[in-house]
């Protein structure tokens, strides 16, 4: 039946693909009023994570972004099947990187970075304008999908301009085989891990786990950690602003780095809230007791 419903549903993803920008955001549109309106798509689970992580906000405040988010992952998950159809220079044009200069200035001193990134914007997006502007090998780590079809569907849409997407229970492996080699590799970094391997920060109002793998890697390979930060400039249009987290990863305390990039993605989230992945379930975990004394940055 799942097979069937791939089957069914690819030719529409490549006609999506297909779409010029105007009539892809009216089929936005009209998903939002599906997925808001008649579905009401994980809208509690919304609604908690953003009275949890705004409590300032009024009732009415907190009811705008909840709007606006969905518009928001209408457009997202349209846009990254555009990435099918979209050519390199259209896809550079719509997705501005800014302050690439830290970036290029790693990459010519032939040093590997760790990219660390939310689901904010379209991280879709992120990925493919790095592979499509750099010259090194960009590895992208994600979490195969029990889906199969759907799964080897992404792997399409991910490699598209020429990102290697690696399942994250392989990419130690392969930086240890590819070490001679500088290459970039990117972590969707605000996933929800299990509580035992995590670090335990504070993250909009709460005490949150962060997989400890981007910071663990960096520190094991020394390799500088960037945080990308991205920003929805208007419909169909982002800006991606690199920014340094650590260039000499061993010189910092053991969760410092996951501090620090977990801090920059808070600071963009509070900037443009809309456009973060609320209907995550991010905290359905809560610290076990005998991790509580270790909370980074608790007081």
């Amino acid at each position: 039946m799942k097979a069937a419903a791939y089957y069914f549903s690819l030719p529409f993803i490549y006609l999506v693909a297909l779409l010029p920008f105007p009539l892809l955001y009216g089929l936005s549109d009209l998903m939002f009023l599906v997925l808001y309106g008649l579905m009401g798509y994980r809208k509690t689970v919304v609604r908690d994570n953003l009275q949890r992580s705004f409590p300032e906000k009024t009732t009415a405040e907190l009811r705008r972004i909840e709007v606006a988010y969905y518009r928001h992952l209408c457009d997202v998950v349209l846009e990254s099947f555009k990435l099918l159809g979209m050519s390199r220079d259209d896809l550079i044009k719509r997705c501005h990187v800014k302050n690439s200069e830290v970036y290029y200035a790693l990459l010519r001193e032939r040093r590997s970075i760790i990219v660390a990134l939310g689901h904010q914007g379209n991280w879709e997006w992120a990925g493919a304008v790095t592979a499509a502007r750099g010259n090194v090998p960009l590895n992208v780590i994600y979490r195969p999908l029990s889906n199969k079809h759907f799964d080897r569907l992404m792997l399409r849409i991910r490699s598209r301009f020429g990102a290697d997407p690696v399942a994250a229970n392989d990419i130690l492996r392969k930086l240890y085989a590819e070490q001679h080699v500088p290459s970039t590799t990117a972590f969707l970094a605000d996933q929800t891990p299990a509580p035992e391997h995590a670090y335990w920060v504070d993250f909009l109002h709460q005490t949150t786990p962060v997989f400890a793998g981007t910071e663990k890697i960096a520190r094991k390979f020394n390799y500088p950690v960037l945080f990308a930060e991205m920003k929805k400039i208007k419909r169909g249009h982002y800006e991606v602003e690199i920014r340094m987290v650590a260039d000499e990863p061993m010189q910092l305390r053991v969760g410092e780095i996951t501090r620090l990039h977990t801090k920059a993605l808070e600071t963009c989230i509070v900037a443009q809230p809309h456009t973060w992945l609320w209907s995550h379930r991010r905290w359905k975990h809560k610290p076990p007791a005998t991790l509580r004394q270790n909370v980074t940055g608790a007081a």
